[in-house]
């Protein structure tokens, strides 16, 4: 159980692992695991934190890692990171002129309770207690949270996206907006096979052009489904399909588009068989929706996309600047990231 990286990601926080594991050149004092360009983390506060993490396990009744073991090191290399990282977003927010106050806290804890428990403070209250999770704690990582979506509003404000590239975008994925004609049909398929597994078209088309001849004397369409037809797929709803034009093979969607509304097909040979169709509505139309209607939901879009990739750059550029300003203290360093890894970013 990874606390730090669940609840971060619950909380749906614009977080950025920023960390990395080369040293900064700054003394580490005894009683501290890192520096952070002279913020130093305690050995208490980290110490703290996974005593917090031991509680939430032992209330879900599951064993807390040994010190030692590679597990423990996973767990206490989570709490470095966070720890870090708060370090570093906390010190980065100073120079952008973000603040949080105990009023965003407070609405963030709010929002949370809204959406996770639908307002209501006593479900939340009973799930830290199930977890052993102060509330004191909780709002920790409430705090981190809105920092980081305050950093991520300020980065992003000024992104924009032109209308130029909406059209672009409109024209290059113009399929996704052209919607092909359609129309419901139901279909009986008949296909024998061969002892080799293989389609037996002669005695399909015996059969096929007798269910054809039950279906014009009035025979059950729903029933001679139920007995002969092959389509497992169709055949609970009584060999019903809603068709696009172009979506079957060939003989079939020639055939099926061509048939007035209630005419019933003499059987149709297609690779799979032969085919008895009934056409159950008209022709629906194939449209196309205008860029006029899309726009708007593309730009969203889009918008969206180049926020995320304004703070990925952001945040690789963090990275940068503190690769030079952490220092570990011995056994509390993270394993190296590699340079070609990708960072998310999510937004509340």
């Amino acid at each position: 159980m990874k606390l730090v990286r669940v609840m971060l990601a619950v909380l749906g926080a614009a977080v950025v692992l920023l960390v990395t594991a080369c040293g900064g050149g700054q003394n580490v004092p005894s009683n501290a695991v890192a520096v952070v360009n002279g913020t130093e983390i305690s050995r208490s506060e980290l110490a703290g934190w996974l005593e917090q993490a031991k509680k939430s396990y032992q209330a879900q009744k599951q064993q807390f890692p040994k010190v030692g073991t590679p597990e423990y090191q996973s767990i206490q290399t989570e709490y470095v990171a966070y720890l870090v990282q708060r370090a570093e977003f906390e010190q980065a927010a100073k120079d952008l002129g973000v603040k949080v106050t105990k009023h965003d806290i407070d609405q963030g804890v709010t929002d949370y309770i809204k959406a996770k428990f639908g307002g209501s403070r006593a479900k939340f209250e009973r799930a830290l207690k199930a977890q052993a999770f102060p509330e004191a704690t909780f709002r920790q990582t409430i705090a981190l949270s809105v920092l980081s979506q305050k950093i991520f509003d300020n980065v992003t404000q000024n992104v924009t996206v032109p209308e130029q590239d909406a059209l672009a975008y409109y024209q290059q994925n113009l399929s996704t907006y052209q919607q092909k004609a359609s129309r419901d049909v139901r279909h009986i398929l008949i296909s024998k096979k061969t002892n080799s597994g293989q389609v037996d078209y002669p005695n399909s088309k015996v059969l096929a052009d007798q269910v054809y001849a039950q279906l014009k004397g009035g025979a059950s369409f729903p029933a001679l489904v139920q007995k002969y037809s092959a389509d497992t797929q169709s055949k609970a709803t009584g060999g019903k399909l809603t068709i696009q034009r172009g979506q079957t093979v060939p003989e079939f969607d020639k055939v099926a588009f061509s048939l007035k509304t209630g005419e019933i097909s003499k059987p149709v040979k297609t690779t799979y068989g032969y085919h008895v169709i009934q056409a159950l509505s008209k022709v629906k139309a194939g449209h196309t929706t205008s860029f006029a209607k899309a726009a708007d939901s593309i730009r969203a879009a889009l918008l969206q996309q180049k926020k995320q990739q304004a703070m990925t750059d952001w945040a690789q550029n963090l990275t940068k600047k503190y690769k030079s300003k952490v220092s570990y203290a011995t056994g509390f360093a993270p394993p190296e990231i590699p340079s070609t890894s990708s960072t998310d970013t999510q937004t509340q």
